[in-house]
């Protein structure tokens, strides 16, 4: 699992485009806008109050996870330091990197939760129990 930091993770301006009276576009392209190329893309909504998504690390999957509508909050725990963000703009994503542990709760009514991933679904990427995954981050 990669040697990570909740400081390798950033929100990352998307940029609004065509902003009139038509509404705004943001845009999200592999090789620019992201350091890696999206393979899967996924959405979460309709989250009953007070429930919470994640709850899992990854080994080696990179992933951009943006509020398209409403608002929730991410944390990302390395293992020592947790480190929470409030997505609430559909122009802003927060960079995950490999090897964090993350929650996602506090959606408001009407959050949607997309998430771009750098890979397709593969179960043995997950580490989905907390104590094993602070045992992996210390012994390696």
């Amino acid at each position: 699992m990669k040697a990570s930091t909740v400081y390798d993770c950033s929100v990352i301006e998307l940029g609004s485009f065509a902003s009139d009276r038509r509404g705004n576009m943001s845009v999200v392209e592999n090789g620019k806008t992201l350091p890696f190329d999206v393979k899967r893309v996924y959405y979460v909504y309709d989250v009953p109050g007070g429930e919470e998504r994640g709850g899992h690390a990854h080994r080696s999957l990179y992933q951009l996870i943006i509020a398209v509508s409403g608002s929730f909050s991410v944390t990302l725990d390395d293992g020592h330091i947790k480190r929470t963000f409030l997505l609430n703009r559909p122009y802003r994503g927060l960079l995950v990197v490999p090897g964090l542990w993350r929650t996602i709760e506090d959606f408001s009514s009407g959050a949607v939760c997309l998430v771009l991933a750098s890979s397709e679904y593969d179960e043995d990427d997950y580490i989905r129990d907390y104590d094993s995954f602070v045992n992996l981050k210390i012994n390696g």
